[in-house]
This record gives structure tokens, sequence and C-alpha cells, in this order.
């Protein structure tokens, strides 16, 4: 099926929400939905067919939590679930399409949880492999807040069917997903691994949506799709709805519409009557096709990079090639290293890190994977692969949650044939080497024929002009002084003939010279002069950096001299080489995240001061300056997390000494967290937990999908001040009340904080909560104000 061809002149309409509808046919909390296609087929095919009559286009089979872990306690199994689905489906759709419907595992990817990469790629496969078998037409993967999940839900629906994927995420008003993607860096790694179609779905409504799809609408180049929820959830009448009516909802969405989105639905809250009056309100107006230019960008699960708007700096220093310190670090395993030879890259100006770990004596795949592994846990800028081995590329790009730039390709036939399916497979960036099997070109002109080669054979891979990076490649002006210069000839001439951008390794020029320095510095600021976008280079020099930022000045690209200002204009920010570094404390390695160092540095202090003081002069200080600069949206949830975990090995160490000197058991209170009945989702739960335990909370988890009987005799037997409630789902927002209820009618003496996804302030407080704990730093405050009343 050509997914473009039917959008070429149409809107595509999916359904509205299938919880809502099952709730108002008897859904109980804590009741598996996925189950009436079995037990009750006949109440899902009626569903389906007011979908229909209201003027659906697609009906989305109901398979969203159809995986082994949310059917791990019931009778059914994923290929019998999705079986029964698609028929039903199939059978009320007649003419129409078929989307089998794939929701979150409910479960964090590693290294922030405990699903790895190949686990879920497993469980969604699965899914796959039984919605193809069973006829569906299209796949949606849908509701989902993290990058990396989404990247394995893609992955096993590309490797394992031939079916379009519509591929949409959830997002929060700050516009980032629970696990801090942007919209642009959605849309560059979505686009990248080849979906049809991509979008927004669920947690807001419209109204809260739109300054989000407004930014999809200015980027995305193929098709998007919004299912909005039906407003915000509200209490009435004992019930939950939501606050928009069908035509509020309508007007809308088609208000996006009419910008440019063109497959349209409806999430949480909606129905039959909500989709038949967005038909009609788009029986108004045409579709919008959107004509915007490809980007060259390279991305990590936060941020994007773009590429030739200024100046970019992909730090080199990771690297083995002549670097002692470095070899022996991956020689012993020594992660730290690399980790801090990357934050102090971050720190001195680096946009990218180039990570090259070839060395004979190591098994490079597996320590490439592990590193790219810590690093992307840790800092936010993009990576670049480098390598010249195919399956440690490979390997890389794959478990990479981001938009990487694989370093690289040549003009060799062999080399291109190994690489650009790597390139296309994953959506990456690539850099292409001007040398060929006759070596290293010595003119300009020859350079640009093999860049144009390599071009051209990217193209016939489907791999645009914008995903392209051309090196041209310097030779050492000790050996070759007389070519030097038609490296830099060659750059414009290449950016005049295709849409490329340049990178170049500056400082080989000056490769057997004494001062190199000096020789760097004058040959970048030539290059950059040039047209070169992106330097690889060493950005803890600090007349290379010097050198970037005065031209960034001269070539208008830092306006108002804004960057050059701040860095200059009082005293300048210097910062030391990695040999001349001084000694971090544990609170900044907190901060850094950085475990093994955090562990070392917490027993020598140990040494001289008693734990309590470590814990409040050192680590609760560092939690809260993450938590202040999570709270001003400096840094978002990964960062927290992973601060808090170095926290937790440091806390370990401290326990230890704690037991051996006889002490009492540091505590600051017993706090419940649990996930109401019915609810499978733990992921806003397990974070909540990892920070209250390190602020020094004992937090008793009862898990998820917890009846309230388990909740309020836990409360009472242990008596306990705070019971934290978790509820991802619209379904199962009533056990939610039900649990409050039933611990005020039974006398637990406690307070009550809520959270989730589909909650709000006002609605916590209509069923009975104390607290809304918005994110998992709110509940800590919440925590300290129940224990320190």
């Amino acid at each position: 099926m050509e997914i473009q061809n039917l959008l070429k002149n149409n809107f595509l309409l999916f359904d509205g929400a299938m919880g809502t509808m099952l709730q108002k046919r008897g859904l109980k909390g804590g009741q598996l939905p996925e189950g009436f296609n079995i037990h009750s087929p006949e109440i899902i095919y009626d569903i389906h067919r007011k979908y229909i009559e209201a003027g659906a286009d697609i009906i989305t089979a109901n398979t969203f939590g159809a995986n082994r872990f949310k059917l791990k306690d019931s009778p059914y199994s994923t290929d019998e679930i999705i079986s029964e689905a698609i028929k039903i489906a199939r059978k009320a759709a007649g003419d129409k399409l078929v989307a089998l419907d794939i929701g979150s595992t409910g479960k964090m990817m590693k290294p922030f949880g405990t699903l790895g990469f190949d686990e879920a790629y497993d469980v969604f496969k699965e899914q796959v492999i039984a919605g193809k078998e069973a006829g569906a037409d299209i796949i949606l993967i849908e509701t989902i807040s993290d990058l990396y999940e989404a990247r394995a839900a893609i992955l096993a629906a590309k490797e394992n069917s031939d079916l379009p994927i519509f591929c949409t995420m959830t997002f929060q008003e700050n516009k980032r997903t629970l696990m801090a993607t942007d919209s642009i860096t959605m849309v560059q790694v979505l686009e990248g691994l080849g979906v049809d179609v991509l979008g927004v779905n669920c947690s807001l409504g419209p109204r809260q949506l739109r300054p989000l799809i407004d930014e999809i609408l200015k980027i995305a180049t193929i098709p998007v799709m919004i299912q909005p929820n039906a407003g915000l959830p509200i209490l009435r009448n004992g019930e939950t709805v939501y606050d928009l009516t069908p035509l509020e909802f309508a007007e809308e969405v088609k208000s996006m519409a009419q910008n440019g989105a063109l497959v349209l639905g409806g999430c949480c809250g909606t129905d039959p009557v909500f989709i038949k009056t967005l038909k009609e309100a788009l029986r108004t107006i045409t579709p919008k096709k959107l004509d915007n230019r490809k980007l060259t960008c390279a991305s990590s699960f936060k941020s994007t990079v773009i590429f030739g708007k200024e100046v970019k700096v992909i730090g080199e220093k990771i690297n083995p090639t002549g670097k002692k310190k470095l070899k022996e670090a991956l020689r012993n395993n020594n992660i730290d290293y690399i980790i801090s030879q990357a934050i102090a890259q971050k720190e001195t100006g680096s946009d990218i890190l180039d990570i090259n770990l070839g060395l004979p004596e190591i098994d490079e795949k597996e320590m490439m994977k592990r590193v790219i592994m810590e690093l992307q846990s840790l800092i936010d800028l993009p990576l670049q692969i480098d390598s010249v081995n195919p399956d440690v590329i490979e390997a890389a790009a794959r478990i990479y949650n981001g938009k990487a730039i694989i370093n690289s390709v040549n003009g060799k036939t062999s080399s291109m044939e190994k690489i650009f399916p790597i390139v296309k497979k994953y959506g990456s960036l690539v850099i292409g080497l001007t040398l060929d099997e006759e070596g290293l070109p010595k003119t300009a002109k020859r350079r640009v024929e093999i860049a144009s080669r390599i071009v051209e054979k990217a193209k016939s891979y489907g791999i645009p002009e914008e995903n392209i990076l051309i090196d041209c490649l310097v030779l050492t002006a000790s050996a070759a002084q007389e070519s030097v210069m038609e490296t830099l000839k060659a750059i414009p001439m290449i950016k005049a003939k295709y849409n490329v951008k340049t990178v170049l390794g500056a400082s080989n020029i000056s490769f057997g010279l004494p001062n190199r320095k000096i020789i760097n510095s004058t040959y970048l600021a030539l290059a950059l002069g040039c047209g070169l976008d992106a330097p690889i280079t060493d950005s803890t020099s600090e007349i290379l950096m010097d050198t970037i930022r005065a031209f960034k000045v001269i070539a208008n690209q830092d306006r108002e001299c804004k960057e050059y200002i701040d860095f200059y204009g009082q005293e300048p920010k210097r910062h030391k080489s990695q040999e001349q570094k001084i000694e971090k404390d544990l609170k900044q390695i907190v901060i850094d995240g950085i475990k093994e160092e955090a562990k070392l540095k917490t027993k020598e202090l140990l040494e001289t001061k008693n734990p309590m003081e470590v814990v409040d002069l050192y680590l609760i200080p560092a939690l809260d300056f993450v938590g202040e600069k999570y709270e001003k949206q400096e840094i978002f949830l990964p960062q927290l997390i992973r601060s808090a975990e170095t926290v937790k090995i440091a806390f370990e160490v401290v326990k230890e000494k704690i037991l051996l000197n006889g002490d009492e058991k540091i505590s600051k209170g017993r706090i419940i967290l649990a996930t109401v009945k019915g609810d499978v989702h733990d992921i806003g739960k397990n974070i909540v937990k990892i920070l209250l335990e390190n602020y020094g909370f004992d937090v008793i988890d009862l898990g998820r999908d917890v009846e309230s009987e388990k909740i309020v005799s836990t409360a009472k037997a242990e008596n306990i001040k705070l019971v934290g409630l978790s509820a991802l789902m619209t379904t199962t927002l009533q056990s939610m009340e039900d649990t409050i209820k039933e611990l005020k009618n039974n006398g637990i003496l406690c307070s009550i904080m809520v959270g989730g996804a589909v909650l709000n302030k006002e609605y916590a407080k209509t069923i009975g909560a104390d607290y809304y704990g918005k994110d998992a730093r709110e509940s800590v405050s919440i925590a300290k104000r129940v224990f320190d009343a």
C-alpha cells in the first residue's frame, strides 16, 4: 500500500478512543481491555462499526496492550489477542483500513530502567508478526514517551513486515516527551528510520498541543498525524470526563489540518460523535501539502544539531591514536576516563563527539556498544560513530538513541557497498572521504569528482544529499605542502554542486611540524573562510576555539557578538585541559553522573569525615542542585535519573560505613508507592522511587496493578504517613479514586499524593488526593513537607 498516494489529495481519518468506549460498555477498573476481543467480541465489533459509520477511514484494532508484559497475568497470548482483534476489526471495517495498534511496553528502557533494547525489540517483533499474519494493513506505534522505545518498535516493524508504519509520541506541556525528546529530534530520528507518518497523540488536548504541532509542521517532510485527547480530564458527577465538546475539539483539530496535518483522529475521551463532527469539519477545507526542505542534522535523544547555520565543532579527543592514557583506559575497561573526556569536550564547546575505539587488542564492537550506551545516558550531544569496521558501525548505529553520524565511507566501491545500507537503514548522517582506489587525490578537481561519485551512489540507495557530510581530506604541510590549499579549494566547489555540508580533520595539517597550534589555527581559519561547516578538532585547545569564536563574529553567525562577549567580555571562561584538570569534589561528580568515580570519592571522604557529613555536605546538595536545574528545565529527566543513580552508589558506600560503625540506619520516613489496579505502567512510579530513595526515604514499592486492599493493609500494618499512587491510563483513574476512598474509609491517617500523565492538579483534588506530584522532583518536595510537618 502506498500511503503517500492515499494522502495525495485527502485527509486520512482515524477512529477515536477504545478505552472510553469500553468503559461505557462495562469495562471495570483493573479489567484487561484486550480481553474483550475474546470474551465479548460483539462489543468490540459494535464500537468499530460506530466509528466506521462516523466516517473513520482507519480502524485501530484493540491491541494496544497486547504484549508479553501486559498479558503476563492473563490467560491470553499475544498471538491470540492480536489474531482475534484484527479479525473483528476487519469484519467491521469493510473496505476501510485496519491498523495493528502497538503501545508502550510499560517498562523503562535501559540504562534508566531494566528493559534492554534487544528485549524490547523482541516484544515488538512478536506483535508485528502476529499483526501481519492476521492481515493488518498498517502498523500504528503510539503513545510512546521514550524515543529509544520508539526506535526498537520501528526497527521491529521494518525488519519483520512490509506494512506502512505510523508512529506517534506523547508529549508534555513543555513540548518534550517524558524522556526529554523535543519536536525536531523526534522528526529527524523518525524520518531517518523510515516511518511513513509521524506525529503526536494522547496526554493533552488539541489546545495544549497546538504549539508543539506548529513546530512539527514547520520541519516535517512526511505526513503528520495528530490524535489529541478530548481536552483535559475533569471529574463530573463522580465520572471522569474531558473538558472539550465534540465541536470545540473538531474546530481545534481542523485548524491544525489547515496548517498541514493530514492524518487526524482522537485519543482519550473521544468517541464516534467526536469523529463524526471532525469529519464534517474537514469537508470544508482541502489538505495542505508540506513543502519543508530536509535539514542536515545529527541528534541525541534530547536535542538536535543543525549544520549550515553556524560552525559546529566535532570533538576529536575520544580516539586512541597517539593517546597513551586513552589506550590504557580501553585496555582496562575504564569507562569513567572516556566519560571524563566527553564531559571535558562538552564543557569546552564541542557540539558533537566523535567516538573512535579502534585498538587491536580489545573487542572493539563490544566496547563501542558499551561506550555508546554510557555516553548517551550521560551526554546530550550527538555522537559520531568512527570505525573502519562495518560490523562495529552497524552495532553502534542500531543501539544509538538518536540520529548518529557515521565516520566514514569513501569513494571505493567496496566501502560504499558496505556502509550505505547501514546509513540508509538507521537514517544516519555519513561522512564521505574524498579518496578512492587511487588513494588520496592531489587536486581540488579530483576531490570534487570523488565527492560526486559518493553523493550519486548514496542517492541510489535512497540517502538524500542532506544526510551527507564531505571531508576533503587535508594532507600534511610537511609532506605535501603544494597540495594543502587544494583541500580548501574543493570545499566551495563541492557545496556549489550539491546540497551537502563539509567536515574536516584540520589538525592533520601540522603533523611533523613544531608549534603545531599556530599551523592548526591558521589553517582552520582559512578552511572556515572557504565554507567549512564543521571542523573535527580539539575543543579543549584554547587557540582553536578562539579562532572559531572570532570567525563566527566576522561571518555574522554570532549575531550581535553575544557568544563572543559572553565568553570574553569580563574574565575569559578558560577551561583547563584534562592533564591540568582540577580534581572534582563529590558534589560535581554526582552532577556529572560519573558512577564509579562517585564510589571511589565517597570512600576517600569517609576516611576523614563521618557518614552524615558526606550525606549532608555533598550528596543532598548535589541532588538539590540537579533538582533545581531540572525545575528550570536546564536539564531533563534522563540527567536527573543519572545523577540520582550516581548518588545511590555513593549512598551504598555510606550505608556500609554506618553498619561497620554500628550506627543507626539513615531514614527520613517510609512511603508506599503503587500503580493502581488495572494499570501495568510503572515507569513514572519507578522514577519517583529512585529519587525518593536517594533523598533518604524508605520506599515500600508494591508494584503495578495493585489491589486497593493490599495498599490499605500495607499502610495500616506499616503505619505509613505517605502513600503515592500512579496511573497512566484514563481507564484506571476510577481505580485511583476507589483506592483513595478505601484508605480514608479504613481510617488510615496518611497523606496521599497522586501522579500520572492523565492527571492534573484540579483532578487530583476532586478525587480526594492531598497532593499532586506533577513529576519526580515535586514528589520529593511533597515528601519533605509531609515528614517535616
